[in-house]
């Protein structure tokens, strides 16, 4: 499958300035979690990966570190459920700020 990026021009190794990586992140995660919201959707790996999202009472991992560190897992769920929007965003995600 090959999808282009419709990301902004920005050049990412000159300045991250103007590329809004944790918004898109956030964006990114609100599909997730609307897609696991869904009956069937959930499995063993996205219950782990829910507890490392919460975190503990010491340090909480920052949206786009856990997509980052899941980039793989990310694509794969949201190919297999046809989220094209989401696949996009993630794709302008990795792009632009991994």
């Amino acid at each position: 499958m090959s999808q282009r990026c419709a990301c902004r021009q920005a050049d990412r190794y000159v300045s991250f300035q103007d590329i809004d990586c944790a918004g898109n992140a956030r964006r990114l995660m609100d599909h997730l979690d609307r897609q696991l919201a869904l009956p069937g959707r959930s499995n063993a790996f996205w219950e782990y990966f829910a507890k490392k999202r919460a975190g503990s009472a010491l340090a909480k991992p920052d949206d786009l570190f856990l997509i980052h560190s899941n980039i793989n897992q990310f694509r794969e769920f949201f190919e297999h459920w046809d989220d094209g929007e989401a696949l996009a965003l993630l794709l302008q995600i990795e792009e632009e700020c991994c």
